[in-house]
């Protein structure tokens, strides 16, 4: 039986501003996702004082939305499309879909885990997906 891609993250610690396998925020973990399974490169976007900053990384959210990397999905989320939620009134985590109803997040404080999406403490703080254009461009993976 083959292992599926997000197993090999499940657990990974929580860092601020973590952008290894070592410790990473949420960012940080979407960054090491991107990096070992699709050779894609992601901006750092460390332009935030602390995963506390709301605001700050709100700001980083909606501006990474209008950056030409990315993509409003308007279907259905595929694998490695990123799924953003509110906390309070601002957007302001990110998890990777895994499948429909399927992300992996990273969770403050502990560790990145497999969480729904679509119900559950996340379902009414959804905000939107976005799909990387190196995605589209190379069809939808699964």
């Amino acid at each position: 039986m083959t292992r599926h891609w997000s197993n090999r993250f499940v657990g990974l610690p929580f860092a601020e501003f973590g952008r290894s396998r070592e410790g990473a925020d949420c960012w940080g973990l979407v960054s090491v996702i991107y990096r070992e399974e699709l050779n894609i490169t992601l901006p750092d976007y460390l332009g935030y004082g602390s995963v506390g900053d709301h605001g700050e990384i709100a700001a980083l959210i909606e501006g990474a939305k209008t950056n030409a990397l990315w993509v409003p999905v308007t279907g259905t989320a595929v694998a490695f499309d990123l799924a953003v939620f509110r906390r309070g009134r601002l957007p302001t985590h990110l998890g990777v879909v895994i499948r429909r109803g399927l992300m992996i997040h990273m969770a403050a404080g502990d560790c990145a885990k497999l969480a729904d999406h679509t119900g559950g403490a996340w379902g009414n703080r959804f905000s939107g997906y976005w799909r990387h254009v190196d995605l589209i461009s190379a069809g939808a993976r699964g």
